[in-house]
Order: C-alpha cells, then sequence, then structure tokens
C-alpha cells in the first residue's frame, strides 16, 4: 500500500527525506528542523511535517513557510494525506496512517522546546531511524539517561551536530548498529512488555503472589 508513498507526496527516489512528523506549533521548534535539512548539503533534501497547525492558529505554519523559502529548502507539509486509517481524501488521493510514512523517511528531525514525553521520538525508535532531538526538559531527565544514541542539541544547531548528522548519514553500517542499539533499549524500557512486567511487580506487591 506505500509503496508509491514518496511518489504520491511528490518526494524524488534520490531525495534525502528528512521527516519532521508533528504538528506546525511553536514548541516543535520546526526552524530548527529547516536549519539542519539546509545544512545538509544534499542535492536533493526534502522536510516532510506531517501535520499541520490544527487549532493554534496559521501565524506560526506561515512564520516556518517563510523560513523555509528565506533559506531555500523544500519544505512540504502533507497533512492532507494523513489520516487516522488508509483510504482517500476528499480529492480522491491517498491516505496513508503517519506509521507508514517513517519506513520511507531517511532521518527524523524532534527539535522540541518542550513536550509532555515524546511520541515522534519513541516512533523513531521503534521504526529504526536516526533521530536529531533538542534536549528538552523531559528528555533530559527521563530519555536521555537511558542510553539513546541520537544527535543531541542544546536548543541550536552546531558545526558539531551537523558533522555527527552527515556521519551517520554516509555511514549504513552505524545506521544500522545505531538503530539496533535504540530498539533494543526501547524494548528494554517503553515496550508493553516492559509495562506487562512493572505491572505485575506493582500487583504482586500491593496484593501478593
Amino acid at each position: 500500500y506505500t509503496r508509491d508513498f514518496r511518489k504520491e507526496v511528490g518526494v524524488d527516489e534520490d531525495a534525502l527525506f528528512v521527516l519532521q512528523p508533528t504538528r506546525v506549533v511553536q514548541r516543535k521548534g520546526i526552524e530548527t528542523a529547516v536549519e539542519v535539512v539546509k545544512r545538509l548539503n544534499h542535492p536533493k533534501p526534502v522536510l516532510v511535517i506531517s501535520h499541520e497547525a490544527g487549532d493554534e492558529g496559521m501565524e506560526y505554519q506561515d512564520r516556518v513557510k517563510h523560513f523555509a523559502e528565506f533559506l531555500g529548502v523544500d519544505l512540504r507539509i502533507i497533512a492532507d494525506r494523513i489520516s487516522e486509517t488508509r483510504g482517500v481524501n476528499a480529492e480522491g488521493k491517498k491516505t496513508y496512517t503517519l506509521w507508514d510514512i517513517y519506513p520511507h523517511c531517511d532521518l527524523v528531525t524532534y527539535p522540541s522546546t518542550y513536550e509532555g514525553y515524546g511520541n515522534a521520538f519513541v516512533e523513531a525508535i521503534y521504526f529504526r531511524k536516526p533521530v536529531v532531538v533538542n534536549r528538552y526538559s523531559i528528555f533530559e531527565a527521563d530519555i536521555e539517561p537511558k542510553g539513546f544514541e541520537v544527535v543531541a542539541l542544546d536548543g541550536y544547531v552546531t558545526d558539531e551536530a551537523m558533522a555527527e548528522v552527515h556521519a551517520i548519514l554516509d555511514d549504513p553500517r552505524r545506521q544500522e548498529e545505531m538503530a539496533e542499539h535504540n530498539y533494543m533499549l526501547g524494548w528494554r524500557y517503553l515496550s508493553y512488555e516492559m509495562l506487562e512486567e512493572q505491572l505485575e511487580i506493582l500487583l504482586i506487591n500491593v496484593f501478593g503472589s
């Protein structure tokens, strides 16, 4: 079903597909993702944002579009092609779920300044994709100490961070090793199996074996 995803949303097969799997709201820090894409120095980098602003107004979304135009970044907001279920939209075009997108991207950006936890981070780990993430407070406190291998920013893009991004994208073996390392940490700390184990311990402590 998703084999034609890139073609359907206008992303060439030889493009470097960077996914921002969020709405376009200010706390997502999407200007940082735009800068990352600009500094990739790839012939065809594309930043794809999965959802639009929603009920928080269009001012910030317009700001992001203008910023991307100013930097010459190819930005696509594909909210009209994303749905809770697969199907067709009002124009008769195929729609995809958010999880349909991840397998097709090369890099995930998640430069949020604030998050309750970080669903997009967990999804990127599940789909074994390299991640550029801002060190928002919950990430620093609850996620980073677990040892995930990511490109972590402290509020802005640095030469060192971009060098790390290039090193990862240029080395498929390193990508594979990072993906496996992160996936196993995700299974250990964030999986349903872990939840089941913790709930079992809690229930035994309360009710006995």
